[in-house]
């Protein structure tokens, strides 16, 4: 009698959710971004929103909660209604890197998404203010040296995965920088072009255009090979550190236990979204590698990232309370 209870309730969800699906969406979507506007993760989705929008046949709004690393707006996500109709533009800082260092996450990845789909990878550049006179990457090192422990350098909040980039740096190479943390690549930036900072490790997709301009100077890539849309800019492993790798990616996130014909609706969504040429050739632009993975393929791939972003904590001593 128990059994047949149990495949009763089952098959109610599984009939709920077949028929959540078929209507959905039937309201505007809102796309969570945890850090603030200009960034990497704020670009990423304001390009996507238009286009997911109409693969999916409702308008997409982006909503910018920043704060804690990542971790306020990706909180908000995890709580909300299983629906599909609250999304987060996630990321390594948000989702692997923040909980890898940060001593009190209030959530856990695997759990407390649902992984809709993946988006890009993309590679951190090392840049200063053009006042800093200094043109690669040994003669920031020498500087940092010189100036014992007074040169600051920027990321887009503590426990981002800039953040943590910069501890590895700090690590391998042995400097003794200021870190400065920002609730966001954007107000970051808008300092370290000013002069208030000396230097920054953030996204290409952020940095790119003012690099472009001449009113930051690029140094090195985090990561292993050299970008295409930088090709005279060498990697920190040609200039010196040889294991230095540190890369982030972006994706589509819901909250857990999502009904899966709504995520498949999602996945779907995003997928054609991905495939339009204008999206595909701003995306590119900004130096990304695109991805293109299932859900589960994809849930996979964010665990191992979680385990990347432990060991590179483990091996930098990193806390961050």
């Amino acid at each position: 009698m128990e059994r047949t209870s149990i495949r009763i309730a089952l098959v109610a969800l599984l009939l709920a959710g077949s028929a959540q699906a078929q209507d959905f969406p039937n309201r505007p979507l809102h796309i969570i971004v945890p850090w603030a506007p200009g960034g990497n993760i704020d670009i990423t989705a304001r390009i996507l929103a238009p286009a997911l929008g109409d693969a999916l046949g409702q308008s997409v709004v982006v909503d910018n909660k920043p704060g804690a690393g990542g971790t306020i707006g990706s909180l908000a996500v995890s709580k909300s209604p299983p629906d599909g109709y609250t999304l987060l533009l996630g990321s390594s800082g948000s989702l692997t890197a923040s909980p890898a260092a940060m001593k009190n996450v209030p959530y856990d990845t695997p759990r407390d998404f649902t992984a809709v789909g993946p988006i890009h990878v993309v590679p951190m550049v090392l840049t200063v203010w053009q006042g800093l006179k200094v043109n690669t990457y040994a003669e920031y090192a020498a500087l940092a040296k010189a100036r014992g422990g007074k040169l600051s350098v920027a990321s887009s909040g503590n426990g981002s995965s800039n953040h943590l980039a910069i501890e590895l740096l700090k690590s391998q190479a042995g400097l003794d920088l200021v870190h400065v943390p920002y609730k966001g690549s954007g107000p970051a930036l808008t300092d370290e072009i000013g002069g208030q900072v000396d230097s920054m490790v953030d996204q290409l997709t952020a940095s790119i255009q003012y690099i472009r301009e001449g009113r930051i100077r690029a140094l090195a890539m985090t990561s292993k090979t050299r970008s295409p849309l930088l090709p005279n800019v060498p990697t920190l492993a040609e200039s010196g550190l040889p294991k230095f790798d540190a890369t982030t990616f972006t994706g589509l996130f819901a909250a857990p236990n999502l009904p899966r014909p709504v995520a498949e609706k999602l996945h779907a969504a995003l997928r054609k979204a991905l495939a339009d040429k204008a999206v595909r050739e701003r995306y590119e632009a900004m130096g990304v590698e695109m991805m293109g993975m299932g859900t589960e393929e994809f849930a996979t791939f964010v665990r191992t990232d979680s385990e990347k972003w432990r060991a590179i904590v483990r091996e930098a001593h990193i806390v961050i309370e």
